[in-house]
């Protein structure tokens, strides 16, 4: 039992975190996979100082560093106890079905679990992240396992327009639920270099749209913005960040939005603000955050900084939730985002899982966790 639980919190760091170090131990990408219909708008890349020389891609913010130890993260790991990691019980799920998702007529946001989202814009329905799978890991056995169940089965989806990608770790990018949309979804956007890993698994290459950087593609009047973020790739032994890591500015007529995928706090939000901004909701990474690895996720405090300087009306905190991918309570993300967006009169949504966020009629959320913290009863 001992040995089984150490192999499972050692197999999260092969999603992400400390694990910077662990990766440069521990997957030939096409630099400009397009859409033969349309062809991305290249605002800035070929001289881009994220483009490593070396091959693949790298950091640029002048103070990152991703030479964490490992060994004592490894001890940490092995010897930490952690406290409320996961709920004591059951934490509630708003169930939806494929019915209830093809009668939405506004541009929505369902949050499905940690980073998936489904998001009806301008009357297609966009998955972003999607992970269906009971395990964010690369075996069915051991790693990260879900809180909860999605509000809806992969097999019960409606017909999905497009896929949003943000990176390639594990928690964020399933095989499996990639596999089983492949021959149906019309549109896969990621970025530089993930394509190779949706070619592999048997997704069309037109029907994906490989971007870098501020390159942008308009589909279906909605218009998808690359941006950057301050993270890493990786899914197996030997290719770090031979893949390229990104946010979205998203543009419908309706609304305006900004989805984080995984960071840490840098200078690039406020550039992004600048450029895409005021955004309508920023739905913004708030969780599985570290001493250990604070270069590539961020703590709440830092989320809230970030929502500011993108220009953010409503923010709504994601990458928390449904995995325990990190060493603090499974409920903290919440608890900590909340207070300190209300200290801040900053409009904060946290909907339970698979509650609706109309986005031109704002719903309540409430603290939904609130009764299932260690030590309260279910109410």
């Amino acid at each position: 039992m001992v040995v089984m639980k150490l192999i499972n919190r050692i197999s999260i760091l092969s999603l992400f975190g400390g694990a910077v170090a662990l990766m440069s131990y521990l997957t030939d990408f096409n630099a400009k996979t397009q859409s033969p219909a349309q062809k991305p708008d290249i605002l800035a890349t070929k001289l881009s100082n994220h483009h490593n020389p070396k091959g693949g891609f790298i950091n640029t913010a002048d103070d990152f560093n991703d030479n964490a130890a490992i060994l004592p993260l490894l001890i940490r790991y092995a010897t930490e106890k952690k406290v409320d990691a996961i709920p004591q019980h059951a934490i509630p799920v708003q169930p939806v079905t494929k019915a209830q998702l093809n009668d939405l007529k506004s541009d929505t946001i369902i949050r499905l679990g940690h980073s998936s989202l489904f998001m009806l814009l301008n009357g297609k329905k966009w998955l972003i992240d999607p992970v269906f799978s009971e395990r964010a890991s690369p075996f069915s056995f051991i790693g990260p396992k879900r809180f909860h169940q999605p509000p809806i089965a992969l097999k019960d989806l409606p017909n999905i327009d497009g896929v949003l990608i943000s990176h390639d770790h594990y928690d964020h990018l399933d095989e499996a639920s990639i596999k089983h949309l492949a021959q149906t979804v019309k549109h896969f956007v990621v970025p530089l270099g993930v394509d190779k890993h949706l070619k592999k698994w048997q997704v069309p290459a037109a029907n994906i749209h490989a971007l870098d950087w501020w390159q942008s593609i308009t589909i279906d009047n909605i218009t998808l913005t690359a941006t950057p973020t301050q993270h890493f790739s990786g899914r197996g032994l030997f290719d770090k960040n031979e893949t390229l890591w990104a946010s979205y500015a998203i543009k419908t007529p309706q609304s305006t939005l900004f989805f984080s995928g995984d960071s840490g706090y840098f200078d690039g939000f406020k550039t992004i603000g600048e450029r895409f901004g005021p955004f309508d909701i920023t739905m913004v990474e708030t969780g599985a955050y570290d001493k250990d690895w604070a270069n590539i996720h961020m703590t709440p405090e830092q989320s809230l900084q970030a929502h500011i300087d993108l220009k953010g009306r409503h923010m709504l905190p994601i990458h928390n939730g449904t995995f325990d991918l990190a060493f603090h309570a499974w409920y903290e993300p919440f608890n900590r985002i909340t207070q300190l967006a209300h200290q801040a009169n900053v409009p904060i949504l946290t909907p339970v899982m698979g509650q609706a966020v109309t986005i031109n009629k704002l719903p309540q959320t409430r603290d939904w966790w609130n009764p299932y913290m260690a030590g309260k009863a279910i109410k």
